[in-house]
């Protein structure tokens, strides 16, 4: 991944980064687990790209848009340009498993001090308050 240009993420050894542009978002995420592969960019043409590089030096299969990875759903708004995931699956199956179906709920299970802050790898602006939105296309968080 280092010769065609990735840094391996310090916070993740499967994810690596690429800056494309300094625009909100202006990098490529190409996330290794296994032998599965998943690339994120703003530009699809950035993702053919990539996708055309690594088919030159590797075997790959290309299966189409992600719906799925690790067990959690991926899900697009096209119109507002948003991608966010989704885990109700997995977490309703821990549950299950531990008894806790009608634990009571809360909004996060953070401690209420904790304060979240994107990677400024990510974004270079100030932190959205978006919750499970990831990648927002159409020129600002």
């Amino acid at each position: 991944m280092k010769s065609q240009g990735f840094t391996r993420s310090v916070e993740d050894p499967c994810v690596y980064l690429k800056r494309v542009s300094y625009e909100i978002f202006g990098l490529i995420i190409l996330v290794l687990y296994v032998d599965d592969m998943l690339i994120a960019a703003k530009d699809k043409s950035e993702v053919e790209k990539v996708k055309a590089q690594l088919s030159a030096k590797f075997s790959m299969k290309d299966l189409g848009p992600a719906k799925r990875i690790l067990g959690m759903e991926i899900h697009e708004d096209v119109k507002d340009g948003r991608l966010w995931l989704v885990q109700e699956k997995y977490a309703r199956k821990v549950l299950e498993k531990f008894n806790m179906l009608d634990a009571k709920l809360v909004g996060t299970p953070l401690a209420n001090h904790f304060k979240h802050q994107l990677s400024t790898a990510l974004c270079p602006l100030d932190a959205t308050e978006k919750g499970l939105m990831l990648i927002r296309r159409k020129g600002s968080l």
